[in-house]
């Protein structure tokens, strides 16, 4: 084991207990924020985002460095690492021990979160033969000197010597805040970056009205029914985050099937997504007309998410936050599985009131490697969950009333969601409880729901979707003809919609057209 991974792993047997009392004072002031002097948008977005956060101006700094995503080792050491460093230093943020000593570099750090703006590079490319390099851990992780820039200023305060693989994350898996971990060397580093910077600045506003607000609607799931494997890792993490998030109160929407939601999936409402595992954004995040409740969180796994930022229509962070996502994750280059982040981690500490860069490198394994944040690093979508009252007016909050009830007593919770859904005229409570019945295996209880549920929407998406989940549930039972009728109507209904696309796919499964006739040969010609 390298020193910077033995003085990272032994940081971390320190764990204080949470404190979630955190003021937006004590973040902003544990916050520095970072542009890049030659890109002429990116100063004003990082004033913009200091402003709104209440962030020091002298916690402002800007750098000299390329415009590109993706730069060189030589650039980043010259152009960020070293005058990061030394901005640092100078302004007595951190405090630095000798090179050798054993208990490492960093003795204390002010800066606990670290923003870098649009305008900054994303990625740092391979560097064969650079000099110093030892290779550390097992082939084929030892062979990556290649990284985001972002993990890579996360041990900026490391000094590690060896540059292919990867260090031990202390904070992996922690409760602590950040301010309260005793990890001086590292620092939690995210990107305020997009297809645009309109975009970034959206995701600022966002994010801050969300947090006021408090951030509802459902949650979409796409996991893959993996049960054995190297890949069930993924699966298993998607499932317990969609276990977690019922326990919250949220409505859960989850595909186990091998493939993405279908194109025109009529997906409305959507609060957070985590899925995998296709290389470009698909399904309902595709479609032009497709976005997020404001404050949405979502991310897909892939080796390459985030190969690039700034496209809105390649590969997944750059399109799902053009669809108003305000933040996401992903990998510049192949990570391999488990040195992804851990999404049943990720959203288990986000939902408990952590911020957006502390359950983000909590759910991340190794350091120095492949992953970028891209969103608010003080984003706390989740920090003042929903004060549940005996007879709440808002739906989503008599839902999760509700819902937390039929966890602990099915009949009893059922109730109070009918009771809710009638007095609120509220599809979504009943499409909630439809939800709730499939994860417990009730397909009669399900299909009982989802029927209400159409008939007291509105929309003829959510109608749609309701549909969609009553016509799964018919086809499980065997109840073909009744699947079939209700598949008819819904396209006799909305021919046009972009949910027509699925009900002709299940039409042509239950009821297949018949084969092209084929016309008979024609007669040979008479000979001559």
């Amino acid at each position: 084991m390298p020193t910077a991974l033995l003085l990272l792993a032994l940081i971390c047997l320190c764990r204080p207990a949470v404190s979630l009392a955190e003021t937006a004072e004590e973040l902003a002031a544990a916050t520095l924020v970072v542009f890049n002097e030659n890109d002429p948008d990116s100063e004003p977005l990082a004033r913009f985002y200091a402003q709104k956060r209440g962030i020091a101006k002298e916690r402002v700094v800007g750098l000299r460095c390329s415009a590109a995503e993706e730069i060189s080792r030589t650039e980043y050491e010259d152009n960020i690492a070293g005058p990061l460093r030394q901005i640092l230093t100078k302004n007595e943020w951190w405090k630095l021990r000798g090179y050798e000593s054993p208990l490492g570099r960093a003795e204390s750090n002010s800066i606990r979160f670290v923003a870098l703006i649009r305008g900054i590079p994303l990625k740092i490319s391979a560097s064969p033969g650079w000099p110093g390099d030892v290779p550390s851990g097992p082939p084929p992780i030892n062979q990556h000197n290649e990284a985001s820039v972002d993990s890579e200023l996360t041990v900026l305060g490391v000094h590690s010597k060896g540059l292919s693989g990867v260090l031990n994350n202390p904070y992996f898996r922690s409760f602590s805040r950040i301010r309260e971990a005793r990890l001086p060397a590292v620092m939690l580093v995210c990107r305020l970056d997009g297809p645009t910077p309109e975009m970034v600045r959206q995701m600022i506003t966002d994010s801050i009205a969300s947090e006021q607000e408090g951030l509802r609607g459902f949650a979409c799931i796409d996991a893959r029914g993996i049960k054995e494997g190297n890949y069930a890792e993924g699966d298993g993490w998607l499932n317990a985050a969609a276990v977690d998030a019922r326990k919250r109160g949220t409505p859960v929407i989850l595909d186990n099937g091998e493939g993405l939601f279908p194109n025109g999936y009529p997906l409305r409402e959507a609060s957070l997504y985590f899925g995998w595992y296709a290389e470009h954004v698909g399904g309902p995040f595709a479609r032009p007309d497709f976005r997020f409740r404001r404050g949405a969180v979502a991310a897909h796994i892939h080796s390459f998410s985030a190969a690039t930022v700034r496209d809105p229509k390649r590969h997944w962070v750059g399109p799902l936050l053009a669809a108003g996502a305000v933040a996401t994750f992903g990998s510049v280059y192949e990570p391999y599985l488990t040195l992804t982040p851990h999404i049943d981690v990720f959203h288990e500490r986000l939902r408990a009131g952590f911020t957006f860069a502390e359950a983000g490198w909590m759910s991340q394994r190794g350091l120095s490697w492949m992953t970028t944040f891209v969103g608010d690093p003080l984003y706390r979508p989740f920090q003042r969950e929903m004060e549940l009252k005996d007879a709440p007016q808002d739906e989503w909050s008599a839902y999760a009333t509700g819902a937390k009830l039929w966890l602990e007593n099915q009949e009893k919770g059922a109730t109070a969601l009918r009771a809710s859904a009638k007095r609120l005229k509220s599809g979504m409570i009943m499409e909630g409880l439809g939800l709730l019945w499939l994860s417990s295996n009730n397909q009669a209880g399900a299909i009982a729901a989802f029927g209400e549920a159409r008939r007291l929407y509105k929309n003829r998406d959510d109608i749609a979707r309701t549909a969609i989940h009553e016509i799964i549930q018919l086809q499980a039972l065997k109840r073909i003809p009744d699947a079939l009728v209700l598949t008819r109507n819904q396209l006799g209904a909305a021919p046009d919609a972009p949910a027509a696309e699925v009900f002709l796919m299940f039409q042509n499964q239950m009821d297949p057209p018949p084969p092209p006739s084929v016309p008979p040969p024609a007669a040979p010609a008479p000979a001559r």
